[in-house]
């Protein structure tokens, strides 16, 4: 008795002890941050609006993107009906940084790839609707679970069903009890004992919280007492929805790799590409049934045992009336209905590796793994998929160059003209690996794509040169310090005498380039460079004016950006704003400039990339897109065709590509035949804009004799070229020597 005594007065101390403990441990989580939520990244919003240069395939290819699903009735959002050249479809409510999107059904009429109408159920015209965007991944660095929260309120209001079929299979008296239920711990127990193994569990919802958020996994009968007593504590201070709620959002629901599914939320997605609101009685039944053991009901590893478990919970929903019977026949005969590929998994990894370094200069790391933050991003899906789908050409150009399929790689960006913002991104072949990112990291020599800081640097002095002014295409020593004399060549191993500037540039002559680059100065065409927003060579040796130094296709872009606009330097940028859980904006990356070089000297360089497409190194896209387009572009290509580039930019949208093999050897690539192809293929899919015909003020065109290159009078026929004001060359008297015609490329401009 007094042993028992003593027992009793040590014990129950150490009990309250440890029970205090353990409540400390319950309140702490509950009050503060429940979970804590990885930044979610998402793609820039496809937008539907009439005049819209649109395909019908593009609009459902846009809605499939985002898991719409095709229905003859469009009660429920997330579907989509085509007819003909007509596509209905119910777009899903989402919070914007700019407030709150309502669901909406709209109807789209396209016809000649162009939208004709959009229109309400009622018949009333709807001048533009944004499709909500598409989660691209998360930032989670260090952990190794994953969710996306959900309200009860909202579960209860889109899935009612859900919270009953769950109630139902794993715990009905939940509303009931007080976190714990006697009865039912001595029944699995007295089983167990039986048995001698473990054969049934007695937990109610509460007590399988308590072990997921507090306690391992290990089968002791102290991990169980702990489990009742925390659920207790739960239940005395949290209400039932709340413990519910938090319920809904942990439970373990599969696996992606190494990133565990946790919560209805985002298993909704993982398996179907849907919110959970979309989610049919079939798709909850499977998910529920998941609880009870999530890897070995895994629909994909093992989708026999996960039918009959589905199965078997819409029976339990049967038998407790949460469903129609004669529904239930029909949803027990479908299929499983899971995505081939999980539905939640990271995209575009380039892309969001590109953003995850641009949100590190304002935002904590631990900001990024806790507060789930939404990061709304530049990334254009219609352009992305258009970037992703041209890397099926390489396997062509290896064929043709007698590579072994696989051997070659590849890198690329495309971003807007006007704001410097990236729309898509690959970092390499396979766009879907999540490892060395070329287009950030990948520093490659550009060849010919510096040639046109050379010729920029030039027409930025119009007292000295303009587009006709001769450049000499004849054999040149380069003394170089601590090197042998240096004796560039031409790609064709030929000279050409008197040459002129355009075409120089347009037939990419590496001799002509260079004696201008060392007119010049070193230093000069260095300085072009870094204005243009590239980084600047230091020190610059004269083999640097071919593009020996080492650049990322990041930095190619950012550089030809630059070119391909008015003369401001616009930063590239992936980011448009960030978010906090409750809709507050936090940042907005609003656009930033500077002017770099004037207008006037920069349309004549613009000028002499439009003739690269047009009659030099690049003519080869002539045979994809229309001459009104006014497209202009550079190609690269380093020693032994180890490196293949091309550059090139419509009236809004700039792009670069790189193909070259990861271990540097010769390759006998080309910029035309490796990377044109590629660049060709992306914009091929893509809305493209004219070029600005207008000429700044400071510009003039003037008729020009091509061949003997003088200016003739403005009476004269033949083609016209620009010159800054002021500067016009000498003008002949007479249109003697001048092409008579039209129908030229000049005559574009006219």
């Amino acid at each position: 008795m007094r042993a028992g005594l003593l027992l009793a007065a040590i014990g129950l101390p150490l009990l309250a002890a440890w029970a205090w403990y353990l409540n400390e441990r319950v309140t702490e989580r509950f009050e503060g941050a429940l979970f804590t939520l990885p930044a979610t990244v998402y793609a820039a919003p496809d937008e539907v609006y009439v005049g819209q240069a649109l395909k019908i395939d593009q609009l459902v290819a846009s809605l499939e993107r985002l898991n719409y699903v095709p229905a003859r009735s469009l009660e429920e959002t997330g579907t989509f009906e085509r007819r003909g050249n007509q596509v209905a479809f119910h777009r899903r409510a989402f919070a914007f940084p700019d407030g709150h999107q309502p669901a909406r059904r709209v109807e789209a009429r396209i016809v000649d790839g162009q939208v004709v109408e959009l229109d309400n159920p009622a018949g009333e015209s709807v001048g533009i609707i944004r499709l909500e965007p598409r989660s691209i991944g998360t930032l989670y660095p260090n952990r190794t679970e994953d969710r996306v929260l959900v309200s009860i309120d909202e579960v209860r209001e889109e899935a009612p069903l859900l919270i009953d079929s769950l109630l139902a299979v794993e715990d009905r008296a939940f509303y009931d009890h007080g976190g714990v239920v006697p009865t039912a711990i001595l029944r699995a127990f007295l089983a167990n004992l039986v048995s001698g193994e473990r054969v049934q569990g007695g937990s109610t919802i509460t007590q399988q919280l308590a072990k997921n958020l507090f306690l391992t996994h290990e089968r002791t009968y102290r991990r169980k007492f702990a489990e009742m007593i925390m659920a207790l504590e739960m239940e005395w201070h949290y209400s039932k929805d709340k413990i519910l709620e938090a319920y809904l959002n942990e439970v373990y629901l599969g696996q992606d790799g190494n990133r565990a599914i946790h919560g209805f939320g985002l298993a909704a997605s993982f398996y179907f590409g849907r919110p959970v609101g979309e989610l049919r009685p079939e798709q909850i039944a499977l998910l529920v049934g998941m609880v009870k053991g999530a890897n070995y009901y895994n629909p994909r590893r093992n989708p026999e045992r996960a039918l009959a478990r589905r199965n078997l919970v819409i029976d339990v929903m049967v038998e407790l009336g949460l469903v129609d019977p004669t529904r239930a026949a029909e949803w027990q005969s479908r299929p499983l209905g899971v995505l081939e590929r999980a539905g939640s998994r990271a995209r575009h990894p380039a892309f969001v590796d590109l953003v995850r370094r641009q949100l590190v200069e304002q935002y904590e790391a631990e900001d990024l793994r806790t507060r789930g933050l939404n990061i709304f991003t530049t990334l254009r899906p219609r352009v992305q998929a258009a970037l992703e789908q041209s890397t099926e050409r390489l396997d062509e150009v290896e064929a043709a160059r007698g590579l072994e399929t696989g051997i070659l790689e590849t890198a690329g960006l495309v971003a807007s003209v006007s704001t410097g913002e990236v729309e898509a991104m690959i970092g390499g072949r396979d766009a879907d690996f999540d490892g060395y990112d070329r287009a950030l990291d990948a520093r490659r020599q550009i060849g010919s794509l510096i040639k046109p800081a050379i010729y920029l640097t030039a027409l930025s002095r119009p007292a000295d040169y303009n587009l006709i002014t001769e450049l000499a295409d004849e054999p040149i020593a380069v003394e170089q310090k601590g090197s042998d004399t240096w004796e560039p060549e031409n790609y064709s191993g030929t000279f050409h005498g008197p040459t002129p500037l355009i075409e120089a540039l347009a037939h990419s002559r590496n001799v002509p380039s260079v004696r201008l680059g060392m007119e010049l100065g070193l230093e000069s065409v260095a300085d072009t460079l870094e204005s243009l927003g590239a980084p600047r060579p230091s020190p610059f040796y004269p083999s640097m004016l071919l593009g020996s130094m080492g650049m990322t296709p990041f930095e190619v872009t950012q550089m030809y950006q630059t070119l391909s606009g008015d003369g401001f330097v616009t930063p590239l940028r992936a980011i448009r704003s960030v978010v906090d859980q409750e809709g507050n904006e936090l940042s907005r990356y609003s656009l930033d400039v500077r002017r770099a070089v004037d207008r006037e000297s920069l349309y004549l360089l613009q000028y002499g990339l439009q003739t690269v497409v047009r009659e030099g190194t690049s003519t080869r896209l002539n045979q994809f897109f229309p001459p009104e387009l006014g497209l202009a572009g550079k190609t690269g290509t380093t020693n032994d065709g180890r490196d293949a580039w091309f550059a090139g930019f419509t009236g809004n949208r700039v792009g670069v590509i790189w193909v070259g093999r990861d271990d540097d050897r010769p390759a006998n690539l080309t910029g035309s035949s490796a990377a044109l192809p590629l660049w060709a293929s992306t914009f091929e899919r893509l809305d493209n804009q004219p070029r600005d015909r207008q000429p700044p003020r400071g510009v003039r065109l003037m008729p020009v004799d091509p061949e003997r290159q003088f200016v003739v009078p403005e009476r004269c026929p033949g083609e016209r070229m620009p010159f800054i004001a002021g500067h016009v060359p000498e003008m002949a008297e007479t249109c003697e020597g001048g092409q008579s015609g039209g129908g030229g490329f000049f005559d574009w401009f006219r």
